[in-house]
């Protein structure tokens, strides 16, 4: 029971250490007068992710790369048919009014991307860097796509992205901010080695691989966050919150995780994702279709299938 509880601990730290860290980072880097614009699309988007991150830097770091890459495969499939499937079950996500086009062509070819690279049987550090490079075309594609958008607008635009920063607060004190970021550098690493020791002595007395762990345990409670705030989102109506949220952090996943973990080692491949996962990942993925491209609402019928298909994926992996 204790690897139970201290697998759930370590979650809860790793959870409130990155909420932690956005805060910090957000408000230290507006103090030193960096763009709300640059930090919305650099510093939120690490720092929300950053969980995940150690979890898998860590799970490379101990010999269990199956905690780490099961955790990115595992955290993608969730996302769509957990965290978009959940709140469709409370109130119908509104997707046609979202225009999600490119950015979801983005994370399509990121999955092919990813899947190809997996087929080479190992991740590297050449792989990584790949990654990462695509990683940095999009970012650099987001930037200028932002800038060319707020430059049109003028000077309003300026306070909309400082008011899309929930974490921004211009008048937070400095050591209100040191608070916030030495949390978050405590708890990060401590929160990671507990969930990924103890998901590995889950994993030995339960006889599954990690692996499995990766794709269940650790994918699910790391992709709460997004859960909650697609949960929210959908009940303020606010589908393009919702779906690109996924998005967003579905190629972050796959380009960043991955990317930057293989620098602290190669992640050998299960021949069990070639097989089988990475395609219920695009295969999900691939799902979003109709929402995107043909402006259906993702309503309480959706919602019931797409967390039907997700619990069935759960059983067939824990069997």
């Amino acid at each position: 029971m204790m690897p139970w509880i201290l697998s759930a601990l370590g979650l809860v730290i790793l959870l409130l250490a990155g909420d932690a860290l956005v805060r910090g980072a957000v408000n230290l880097s507006l103090r030193l007068g960096v763009p709300a614009l640059i930090v919305s699309l650099t510093i939120v988007a690490f720092g929300t992710s950053a969980p995940e991150l150690l979890i898998s830097i860590k799970a490379v770091l101990e010999h269990a790369p199956g905690i780490a890459l099961g955790n990115v495969v595992g955290s993608n499939t969730a996302n769509i048919l957990l965290v978009l499937g959940v709140p469709a079950l409370l109130a119908t996500l509104h997707t046609s009014e979202c225009n999600t086009r490119r950015n979801y062509v983005l994370m399509i070819l990121a999955s092919v991307l990813f899947i190809g690279l997996a087929f080479c049987g190992t991740f590297t550090a050449t792989s990584g860097l790949i990654l990462l490079a695509g990683l940095g075309l999009i970012l650099a594609n987001a930037f200028r796509e932002a800038h060319a958008h707020r430059k049109a607008c003028g000077d309003p635009c300026a306070d909309d992205d400082l008011e899309a920063l929930e974490e921004a607060d211009p008048d937070m004190p400095w050591w209100r901010i040191g608070i916030y970021l030495l949390l978050g550098l405590i708890g990060l690493p401590m929160g990671a080695h507990l969930l990924v020791e103890n998901a590995s002595i889950i994993a030995r007395t339960y006889g599954v691989s990690e692996t499995v762990i990766g794709l269940t345990l650790v994918a699910v409670g790391t992709s709460l966050p997004e859960l909650a705030t697609t949960v929210m989102a959908a009940l303020r109506r606010q589908a393009d919150v919702a779906l690109g949220n996924v998005i967003g952090s579905n190629m972050f996943n796959l380009l960043a995780i991955i990317g930057v973990a293989t620098m602290f080692g190669p992640i050998p491949v299960d021949p069990e994702f070639l097989r089988f996962d990475l395609w219920v990942m695009l295969a999900a993925s691939l799902l979003l279709i109709p929402f995107v491209f043909f402006k259906w609402d993702i309503t309480r019928t959706w919602g019931v299938f797409l967390t039907g298909i997700y619990l069935v994926y759960i059983v067939v992996v824990l069997i």
